[in-house]
C-alpha cells in the first residue's frame, strides 16, 4: 500500500508523518523547493527572514505534537504565563496577564484593570465574555452572524472591539471583528480565554521557521523511508487514483491534496468534487508584515500589541534572525491586511516608521537601518459568515481521494494548529481507506 500526498505545508508534513508512523509508505510532492509551505524562511542579506510571524498557544495541542514528532518541540519559547504589553501613543502601555486562578477568573482581574476601555466597558466587556462563554461554536447558526454585530448588541462599542476583542479575533481569524464569523471567534475565545487558565499562553519561535518546520520534516520522512519530491508540478489528479507529476503519471492506493483550496479545485477530477463546488466562496485574506532594522534597541519586550494604531503586533526578531552589532530587528505583523497589501513600501514606510516612533518613545532617537515588507495575498481563507458551511470536509467524492489543509472543516479556524488536525484527520481516514482494499 502506498500512498501520494499533494502538498508541503504542516498539512502535507502532518499526514506523512502520521501514516509512517502507521508503517504506511508515502511520497510527498511539493511545487516548492522547500517543504513548510506558508511557513517559510529567506535570507535577505546576514537576516533570515520569515515569511510571516506565527505564534502558537498552549492550546494548540496537535501543532505542538508535530513539533515532538519534528524534535523541534524545544525552540518553541511559551510563556510561563499569558501576558502582553499593549502599547498606545502619547499613554503608559496597559497590561493583559492571567492570574493563578481557576477559570474563568483568571483573566477578570486583567479585564478589571484594563485601562484603554472605560470601567464601564470593562464591565459591559465581562458580560460579554459570560455571554461568549455560553454560545455553542458547533452551532450552525452561529456562522451566519458576524463576531461585530453580536458584541455590539451586548454592549461592545466600535472602540472595545477594536482595543480588546480585535487583540485576539483579528490575530486569530486574520479578519476585523465586523467582518469575523461569530461561530469562529466564539470557538477562539471559549478554547483560549476561558478555557484551561494556561490555555492562551503564546508560544513564539526562537528559530527561523524553516529550521522549525521544513528542514526537520525533511529529514523525517526521509529518514523513515519516504519520498519526498522537490519543485515538482503536479499536473492532474485521477480518480483511479493517480497523481500526473512533471507529466509521469504516479500510481497510489490513496491520494491527499493537501493544498490551497483553489489548486484542489483544480486538480481533482470532477468526480470528486461536490455539486455544487462551493470552495470558491472561501476567498482569500491577505497578511502584510513590515520590517524595521533599528541601529539601537527600541523594545525591550519579545513582543507587544498595540490600540489605536495602525500597528497590530509587534516581535522582536533580533535574535531569531542572526542580527549582530547591537541593532534590533522588529517585525510589524497586520491581519486583515486589505488596506495595505497593495500600498508601496515606500508609503508604508512613511506610514509605520512614524507610527513606532509614537508607540516606542526609544525608537525616537534611533536610525532605521532596513526596511522591507512581506506580504501573504492569501495568507488564509476569508473567515467572514458563512464560510462555515463552504469548508469542507477530509474525504472528496472519489475514494482514495482526501483533502488536507486549514481550509477544510477542522472546527479551527485557519491557523497552523488548524492544518495539523487537517492532516491528522485526513491520515486517519486513508489508513481507514487501505484497511478496506486489503480486505477486497
Amino acid at each position: 500500500m502506498s500512498v501520494v500526498i499533494v502538498g508541503g505545508g504542516l498539512a502535507g508534513i502532518s499526514a506523512a508523518i502520521a501514516l509512517q508512523e502507521a508503517e504506511v509508505p508515502v511520497t510527498l510532492v511539493e511545487a516548492r523547493p522547500w517543504l513548510g509551505g506558508a511557513t517559510h524562511s529567506f535570507r535577505r542579506g546576514v537576516l533570515s527572514v520569515d515569511n510571516g510571524q506565527h505564534v502558537a498557544l498552549r492550546c494548540c495541542t496537535a501543532y505542538r505534537g508535530l513539533l515532538r514528532r519534528l524534535r523541534t518541540d524545544h525552540l518553541l519559547d511559551v510563556q510561563d504565563r499569558f501576558d502582553v504589553t499593549v502599547l498606545r501613543a502619547d499613554a503608559l502601555p496597559a497590561r493583559l496577564r492571567r492570574a493563578p486562578l481557576p477559570s474563568p477568573l483568571h483573566l477578570l482581574p486583567a479585564l478589571a484593570r484594563y485601562e484603554p476601555l472605560s470601567r464601564t466597558d470593562r464591565l459591559r466587556a465581562m458580560r460579554a465574555a459570560a455571554g461568549l462563554r455560553r454560545l455553542d461554536p458547533r452551532d450552525a447558526a452561529l456562522d451566519d452572524v458576524a463576531a461585530g454585530t453580536w458584541l455590539a448588541g451586548r454592549g461592545q462599542g466600535p472602540w472595545a472591539r477594536e482595543a480588546l476583542w480585535g487583540l485576539f479575533v483579528t490575530a486569530a481569524l486574520n479578519a476585523e471583528v465586523d467582518d469575523a464569523a461569530l461561530g469562529l471567534a466564539a470557538m477562539v475565545c471559549r478554547r483560549a480565554l476561558f478555557g484551561r487558565p494556561d490555555a492562551a499562553d503564546i508560544g513564539v519561535p526562537a528559530v527561523p521557521l524553516e529550521d522549525l518546520h521544513g528542514g526537520p520534516a525533511l529529514r523525517r520522512i526521509e529518514e523513515a523511508g519516504g519520498t519526498v519530491r522537490l519543485k515538482a508540478k503536479v499536473e492532474a489528479v485521477t480518480a483511479d487514483p493517480k497523481v500526473v507529476v512533471d507529466g509521469a503519471p504516479i500510481a497510489a492506493d490513496a491520494v491527499v491534496m493537501a493544498v490551497p483550496h483553489q489548486a484542489a479545485a483544480r486538480l481533482l477530477p470532477p468526480e470528486a468534487l461536490p455539486e455544487p463546488l462551493r470552495w470558491p466562496e472561501l476567498d482569500a485574506s491577505p497578511i502584510v508584515n513590515v520590517h524595521v532594522v533599528y541601529d539601537r534597541p527600541v523594545l525591550d519586550l519579545p513582543f507587544a500589541a498595540a490600540v489605536g494604531s495602525p500597528v497590530q503586533w509587534v516581535f522582536d526578531r533580533t535574535a531569531v534572525s542572526g542580527l549582530d552589532g547591537g541593532g534590533q530587528y522588529l517585525a510589524v505583523s497586520l491581519s486583515a491586511a486589505d488596506r495595505w497589501i497593495d500600498v508601496p513600501s515606500a508609503e508604508l514606510r512613511a506610514r509605520f516608521v512614524p507610527e513606532l516612533r509614537r508607540l516606542l518613545p526609544a525608537a525616537r532617537r534611533a536610525r532605521v537601518r532596513d526596511f522591507f515588507v512581506t506580504r501573504e495575498r492569501r495568507a488564509t481563507f476569508r473567515q467572514r459568515p458563512g464560510s462555515g458551511a463552504a469548508r469542507p470536509s477530509a474525504a472528496t467524492r472519489a475514494p482514495g481521494l482526501f483533502l488536507a489543509g486549514a481550509w477544510t472543516d477542522t472546527g479551527w479556524p485557519d491557523t497552523m494548529e488548524g492544518a495539523v488536525r487537517s492532516g491528522l484527520t485526513a491520515a486517519r481516514l486513508v489508513r481507514r481507506h487501505l484497511e478496506g482494499v486489503r480486505d477486497r
